[in-house]
């Protein structure tokens, strides 16, 4: 039970990001407009595939960090060994860009110009968290691995190639 609830617990943060605030966003610009204009089929098809993109994108790192980091994504029960793993391979915040797909796919899906701007605002803010306080504390608890892997693995940019840390090409 207690192992349940830790995993829950990181889904509060995306949960208010990805659906409580685009709602809020979204009905606040219906409530600001007299004229909402329904977006396209083509709009709708491409927000909903960016959409399904990141929810997978976003269930993929999540399993991930349990799985092989034993921790969550949540500062308050970070994972215990570094993840470097699946799409770890080819970009340092996958999870990110999971969320970051989500928002980009509701804007399009709701024509919305308030949940691009959370989506930018998201981005902007993780990039500061970043660079400022994660990355640090990445450095500090797994050094010489963990910049052995930021030397090799973008921040937002993935890889066309997955990267193999020099560990496991000697295995």
């Amino acid at each position: 039970m207690k192992n349940l609830l830790r995993q829950l617990s990181s889904f509060m943060v995306p949960l208010i990001m990805v659906f409580i605030l685009p709602l809020l966003i979204d009905l606040w610009e219906h409530h600001a407009r007299t004229l909402v204009l329904a977006p396209s089929l083509i709009q709708l098809l491409a927000g909903w595939t960016v959409f399904l993109a990141g929810w997978l994108l976003f269930i993929i790192t999540v399993n991930t960090f349990l799985r092989i980091g034993h921790g969550t994504i949540m500062p308050w029960d970070p994972t215990r060994k570094l993840v470097v793993a699946g799409v770890y391979r080819y970009v340092r915040n996958p999870m990110i860009l999971g969320v970051l797909l989500l928002l980009a796919g509701e804007a399009l899906l709701f024509a919305s110009y308030g949940i691009a701007a959370l989506a930018l605002l998201f981005f902007v803010i993780n990039s500061v968290y970043f660079i400022n306080s994660e990355e640090p504390g990445l450095e500090k608890r797994f050094g010489a691995e963990y910049r052995e892997y930021k030397h090799n693995v973008h921040m937002w940019i993935p890889r066309r190639k997955p990267w193999a840390p020099e560990s496991a090409k000697n295995d």
